[in-house]
């Protein structure tokens, strides 16, 4: 069942003590180990270090940019390299405003610069792109746990900006064993209103909330999340979270 907002205590952990990931490092038992995980726990995993696991990393020395990405880079005092990357890694540009290039990726997300990320990944001439399939990896990490006899939601999670808002938020990118959303469409507040399109997408919020003891300087990739009560979902996916582009009013 679902929690009540204001009846439920949560707790939110930082897992410490995980080092640097390589590629085929195994995330859930490196997180288990570190952390004693109990069922019903969420463990939100930075999307970072998932990429990190799976080789989701480009050498730039071997990227050569397209007459595009060289003459974009030129104008805005880009590396060229990175522009490439970001240009791969989209399905098509969204808005190209000075130096910000919003693009929608293969998965279907629109966020800035694809999603590319140069911070933390490793090297100094490395840049990081988002899991290919990350509910798959969010799958992946939950099955290891399951192999411990644990019952654990797994999110995976990325820094995104938002529209009219200024500074930016983590949201889930993958989920595994958890339902995404909370709709309560065709319930009644205690005044007799009927709820005809509140919907709340429990997984963005667990990941926002994962941030607070996470951070970007904190070594911290890993937060798990105790006490709130969740949907289990065995087929979950983001695709309830993607917006169909006839229904979005913002592109």
């Amino acid at each position: 069942m679902w929690s009540d907002l204001g009846v439920s205590m949560i707790s939110i952990d930082g897992v410490e003590g995980l080092g640097e990931i390589v590629p085929g490092d195994d995330l859930a038992a490196q997180i288990a180990d570190l952390y004693p995980l109990v069922d019903g726990d969420i463990v939100v995993v930075t999307s970072k270090i998932v990429s990190k696991a799976e080789s989701c990393q480009v050498e730039l020395a071997d990227v050569i940019p397209s007459e595009f990405a060289t003459t974009w880079a030129a104008q805005w005092e880009k590396d060229p390299r990175v522009v490439e990357v970001v240009l791969r890694e989209s399905r098509r540009i969204v808005r190209q405003i000075g130096p910000v290039l919003i693009t929608e990726t293969h998965h279907g997300f629109v966020c800035a610069n694809s999603g590319v990320d140069q911070s933390s990944s490793g090297a100094k001439d490395r840049a990081l792109v988002l899991p290919k399939d990350a509910d798959a990896s969010a799958r992946l990490i939950r099955s290891g746990f399951e192999a411990r006899g644990l019952n654990i939601a797994v999110v995976i999670s990325d820094t995104f900006g938002r529209p009219w808002r200024e500074g930016q938020t983590d949201i889930a990118i993958g989920v595994a064993g958890i339902h995404p959303m909370r709709s309560y469409i065709g319930e009644v507040d205690p005044h007799g209103h009927e709820f005809r399109v509140q919907e709340l997408c429990v997984v963005d919020e667990l990941a926002a909330a994962a941030e607070l003891v996470k951070g970007n300087t904190s070594r911290i990739p890993v937060a798990v999340i105790r006490g709130y009560e969740w949907t289990a979902d065995d087929a979950a996916s983001m695709a309830p979270v993607l917006r169909d582009t006839s229904r979005d009013l913002f592109r």
